[in-house]
Parts: C-alpha cells; structure tokens; sequence
C-alpha cells in the first residue's frame, strides 16, 4: 500500500474535522450524478440514504450557525465525524484498502476537529459566529466536493443513479 493512494482518504477526514456530515453529502451528491467510488460504498447506494446524507450535510451547514449549537469536539460531534470520515474514507481508499482509509480518515477527524475548532474560535472573535460559519462553509464544502471529484470516477449515463 503506498500512502497516496489513501490521500484522499486522509483529505476527506480533515473535511469531517469542520463538518461532520459533508463527507457523506459530498459522496451522495457524486452517487446522484453518476459518480462511483474505488472502495465499497453500499450505505449510499440507496436513494432514501442518499437524500437523507444531503439533507444532514445542508441541515448542518445551518445548525451550525445557531448561538446553541455545541462545539465539535463534544463526544457525539467526534462520534459523528469518527463516523462519517471512516464511511468517506473506506469508499474513496482503493478497492481492497478500505479498513486502511477509513482509520486514516477518522484517525485524521478527530485531532483536526481541535485544531479546526480553535481557528473558528479565533474567526467568531473577529467577524463573529455567522459570518465565520459562512465563510468556514464555503471552504469546507468546496474541499469535500475536490476532494469526492478527485477520488471518483464517472460511470457511463445516469444508470442507477437514483
């Protein structure tokens, strides 16, 4: 196994680090355009699994904004983001390399949601929580979305799509 052919996983769970659900909306919304991963993803090969991963990636993207919402290092948030980049992280790693992206993706989750937490902080102190959300948004669903693109491939038409 050669480590850049986990870089992807490895990016996507940085991706979990801010935003926990936006690994698997990324994936859902390359399964609804006829993208397919190298590893195994049959959790989003479902069409009612993958609008509800697209409904949780938005439904965050607007929690996150809320006065109450808590930070991303609580326990359920790190579970969340264990989750998702490993799911994320096995299905963008080379078919046979799942495990290994998977504990790569949720290895690099969880110490990142720290880091990520601590630059959001600085960011709310500065421009405050709404504004540094959006503009922590717009980067972390442009990376998730590169990130997805770059470890997919295209399959022939929309076949099975839905």
């Amino acid at each position: 196994m050669k480590m850049h052919s986990l870089l992807s996983s490895a990016l996507i769970g940085a991706v979990a680090s801010a935003r926990s659900m936006t690994p698997m909306a990324s994936l859902a919304a390359a399964r609804l355009v006829g993208r397919r991963t190298t590893g195994t993803l049959f959790l989003l090969d479902r069409p009612l699994l993958k609008f509800a991963a697209l409904a949780m990636g938005v439904g965050e993207l607007f929690g996150d904004k809320m006065k109450t919402a808590p930070d991303r290092t609580v326990f359920p948030g790190l579970l969340a983001r264990v989750m998702s980049a490993g799911i994320a992280g096995a299905a963008l790693a080379p078919r046979g390399e799942e495990k290994a992206g998977a504990a790569l993706a949720a290895a690099t989750a969880v110490p990142l949601a720290y880091s990520t937490l601590a630059v959001r902080k600085r960011a709310m102190a500065r421009m405050g929580q709404t504004r540094s959300g959006l503009i922590e948004d717009a980067l972390i669903v442009a990376a998730g979305a590169a990130i997805v693109a770059m470890g997919t491939r295209k399959t022939h038409g929309f076949a099975g799509a839905l």
